[in-house]
């Protein structure tokens, strides 16, 4: 009679989840995902093809749960400025999980950006000023929202600096005036002798 499996999928995947959220993806093994709950890695592997299907599946829950539990919380009237509060409050009450998915695991930040950017556009289609934009116009209004939103992320939950909500909220409708009404970002715009700052190899 074969044995009963005491050890389910979703176990496995919440102790990974649970693992990622408090000490990042450096620490990501099957070792260690094991150890919280307290078995051996041969579960792991019956129910999850190798560790990067098992990472894959981890950041699609965090997903889930940032929509669910961070980036529902109200702000502010605004819905871009809503979502972007939202974020750099979850930057500061939990930044190890913060700079995991958003600056230094590489593997997740693909991942993270494009659902970054599936959150901004819509709730960018939901302000009134909207209407008429073309596709491409929005992808650069966002890129430098994100831009600016990161920075101050990041400054703030690295302790570099401190903003009330005010200042936040006058940084961000500036940038979003700005890039609305003067076309930032636009390849037209682009000087002849132009270059683009990229991570040393």
């Amino acid at each position: 009679m074969a044995r009963k499996k005491t050890i389910m999928k979703n176990d496995i995947l919440n102790a990974a989840v649970n693992l990622a959220m408090r000490d990042g993806f450096q620490n990501f093994t099957a070792r260690k995902i094991a150890d919280e709950l307290n078995c051996s890695t041969q579960p792991l592997y019956l129910e999850f093809e190798c560790m990067d299907d098992l990472k894959h599946q981890s950041i699609i829950k965090i997903q889930s749960y940032l929509q669910k539990h961070v980036f529902n919380q109200h702000y502010h009237d605004d819905p871009l400025i809503d979502l972007d509060l939202a974020y750099i409050h979850f930057a500061c009450e939990q930044p190890m999980l913060y700079r995991t998915l958003w600056i230094e695991d590489k593997e997740s930040i693909a991942e993270m950006k494009q659902f970054a950017l599936n959150l901004g556009t819509t709730r960018f289609a939901k302000r009134t000023d909207a209407a008429g934009l073309s596709a491409e116009k929005i992808y650069r209004i966002l890129t430098g929202n994100w831009i600016i939103v990161n920075g101050i992320a990041n400054l703030i939950s690295s302790g570099y600096a401190r903003m009330s909500k005010t200042q936040v909220v006058e940084i961000l409708q500036a940038q979003l005036d700005d890039f609305i009404y003067n076309d930032r970002f636009n390849p037209a715009n682009e000087i002849e002798d132009d270059f683009e700052f990229q991570v040393a190899n």
